[in-house]
């Protein structure tokens, strides 16, 4: 199932263009949504949710376009915003029943929702404390709370682990673990590379509104370089592979291709063709912080066939 798709989205902000002319399809799941201060996530979140009205494009959520029935689609999200934004002179418990309520939970069901939501985040007897008197950690948890209540099909998850201690960070990013369990996809929005690593398996990432990568994490994260040792000359093997898109670097006797699927298929073919030697090849791996910072603007092609 699609979980959202938007269409040539632009926003702008009078003279500053936060979105320009993104086109996402993304299935349902863990979506990490990455990028730096500044990059568009906050601006397609709240585009997504149907708080801010693109400048143009269109935009669906669960199938639901968001500009024609924006409280069709509402009624199936969550969000976790990230600032603080709870009333302070309530408790846990009336908060999350009343952000249960608002979200058309009848009152007796709001209030065994909302206790076991606080239940499942880390909040029991202290659900019944004035919120002035939570820590940052705690203020977190009750945010998540108010975000799944509901019973929502879908979560956004702005910054959800900002301001966390180290051990906070950690109890955050196995609640947004365990939500997969209750069958509700996540949105994590964050400029924090290793909890998208952590907690999702799809990652768009955002450059000055523009997308950089789109695709699952085992994608964006395992593509490096196919690096061979051989011991004939390579020059035939490497017009081979060039003559098949392949680009290759060929130093003395050793030889480089960037990785990417199928391409050690391509690799052993062509040098059955010419018999060449191989004394040894490795492939490196990197991480989704050296995709994120890679040069260029698309993922790497499909390997020709």
């Amino acid at each position: 199932m699609t979980l959202f798709s938007v269409d040539n989205l632009t926003h702008d902000y009078g003279a500053v263009q936060a979105l320009t002319d993104v086109t996402l399809e993304v299935p349902d799941g863990a979506i990490g949504l990455v990028g730096a201060n500044g990059a568009g996530k906050s601006t397609l979140i709240k585009i997504l949710l149907g708080l801010l009205t693109p400048t143009s494009g269109e935009v669906e959520v669960l199938g639901e376009n968001v500009r024609t029935h924006v409280r069709e689609a509402r009624a199936r999200v969550g969000y976790m915003p990230e600032g603080d934004c709870l009333p302070v002179d309530q408790s846990a418990s009336d908060f999350v029943a009343y952000a249960a309520e608002l979200a058309g939970v009848p009152a007796k069901a709001a209030r065994r929702r909302a206790s076991e939501s606080l239940a499942l985040v880390g909040l029991g007897e202290e659900r019944f404390r004035y919120l002035k008197d939570f820590s940052t950690g705690m203020f977190q948890r009750v945010k998540l709370a108010q975000a799944i209540v509901h019973d929502p099909k879908v979560v956004f998850l702005d910054e959800p682990t900002a301001g966390l201690d180290p051990e906070g960070r950690e109890q955050m990013l196995d609640l947004v673990n365990r939500l997969a369990d209750y069958d509700i996809s996540v949105i994590f929005s964050t400029h924090i590379l290793s909890d998208i690593e952590r907690t999702c398996e799809w990652v768009v990432l955002l450059d000055n509104g523009r997308v950089k990568r789109n695709g699952p994490l085992d994608r964006l994260g395992s593509h490096g370089v196919v690096q061979l040792e051989l011991i004939d000359d390579p020059q035939s093997t490497a017009e081979i592979l060039r003559g098949r898109g392949l680009t290759v670097t060929v130093d003395g006797f050793r030889m480089s291709i960037p990785s990417a699927d199928g391409v050690t298929t391509l690799i052993r073919d062509a040098f059955a063709e010419t018999g060449t030697g191989i004394r040894s090849m490795t492939e490196t791996q990197v991480t989704l912080e050296e995709a994120f910072f890679a040069v260029g603007p698309d993922l790497p092609p499909p390997v020709p066939t």
